[in-house]
């Protein structure tokens, strides 16, 4: 892994981006802003699954103002997610939230986005330019407020990521000098509190225009595929994209997109930092696939342990294994692990053998051993 590219730290609402604070992880509300009691408990969950910074969308003036009930009551940080209008963005600052997301491609009236920024700043809240490939401004047009049709932007013919050849106007440059408009707006009022991304559903292009970009400035990015889809494929996709930049260097927070509950979201973010080392939090599972060796359910033991490590905030490696072949080395070499047979389990802690159980005891024993080790790490 590339050494992480220094960025300008900012605090939004408490939390670090950029610098060396590490990597966060974020959401989007997918309640109707306007119901602040449904928008708060989903926020609460979202709270308890780790998630550190929350999205909220503002399509129209009543949403814009349900966001001062909503910050009151939540612990996390507060973004306003701002589209077409400008005077949503003013409201949400009287409301009191943590951060602006304003989109360069469909606020380009440069006097609405300076009256913005005039009024972030004398908040000291920071702005991300969210650049998106699915709203950007039409080819030609960045900044032009008048005479161009969305529905003719050409945007859909230029090309994408490495099948442009030198020379050609491509996807990537549109979306980089999208966000390099906005930014000189934002710079020439020195305002330095600037967050960026430039989100495409294709992995190349996203992960093209961010090296692009990081080349350019000196601020923290938001990484993310967006529409990424389901659970399922979204996961990997973003995966695959988020993955190439963070383990570059590049990424200050993430967010995983969803066609599912955000907690999924949550999940799938701290998982992709884990998995390059990027965050300790939490348990890290390894768990057999299981073959025709295995004499348990080693599917369903492995999900079921899962569950129950859900709540465990300690960065304790806990292994399942269902055989001869693998498991007692991986489990061995994990913190706490299990190598389950017929009938019985032998219990793992920190490389050594610890007990041998009935199967009936095993979920039990594990737990046990998980709740010892973190104990020790408290104590330490």
């Amino acid at each position: 892994m590339r050494r992480r590219r220094i960025t300008k730290a900012l605090d939004v609402g408490g939390v670090m981006v950029g610098g060396d604070a590490p990597v966060s992880v974020q959401s989007m509300t997918k309640t109707d802003t306007r119901d602040v009691a449904a928008t708060v408990t989903q926020i609460k969950q979202l709270e308890d699954a780790g998630c550190e910074i929350v999205r909220a969308a503002v399509p129209d003036m009543e949403a814009a103002e349900a966001l001062a009930r909503i910050r009151r009551q939540i612990s996390i940080p507060l973004i306003a997610d701002i589209h077409f209008h400008y005077r949503l963005a003013l409201q949400a600052l009287e409301s009191g939230v943590d951060c602006l997301r304003l989109n360069p491609g469909n606020i380009r009236d440069r006097e609405k986005v300076e009256t913005i920024v005039t009024e972030a700043k004398a908040r000291g809240v920071p702005i991300r330019i969210g650049v998106n490939f699915g709203s950007l401004p039409p080819v030609g047009g960045i900044g032009v407020t008048r005479g161009l049709s969305r529905h003719r932007d050409g945007v859909n013919t230029l090309l994408k990521g490495r099948e442009a050849e030198e020379g050609d106007y491509s996807v990537v440059d549109h979306m980089v000098q999208t966000g390099l408009w906005e930014i000189g707006i934002l710079e020439d009022l020195d305002f330095d509190l600037i967050k960026i991304s430039l989100k495409a559903f294709d992995v190349d292009t996203t992960v093209e225009a961010y090296r692009r970009m990081a080349s350019l400035v000196p601020y923290p990015f938001h990484l993310g595929i967006t529409e990424a889809g389901t659970a399922r494929s979204g996961s990997i996709r973003s995966a695959v994209g988020l993955g190439m930049l963070l383990y570059e260097g590049v990424g200050d927070t993430i967010r995983v997109s969803l066609s599912d509950d955000p907690r999924e979201e949550v999940y799938a973010g701290f998982e992709i930092l884990k998995s390059l080392e990027l965050r300790k939090e939490g348990t890290v599972l390894v768990a057999c696939p299981s073959c025709g060796r295995a004499d348990i359910d080693v599917v369903t033991l492995a999900n079921t342990v899962d569950a129950m490590l859900e709540k465990v905030k300690s960065p304790i490696k806990v292994a399942v294994m269902g055989c001869e072949v693998n498991g007692p080395g991986e489990a061995k070499d994990a913190d706490v692990g299990i190598a389950a047979g017929a009938g019985r389990a032998i219990i793992f802690r920190k490389g050594r053998k610890s007990r041998i159980v009935e199967e009936a005891d095993m979920l039990d024993a594990l737990m046990d051993e998980v709740r010892k080790v973190e104990s020790e790490m408290t104590i330490a």
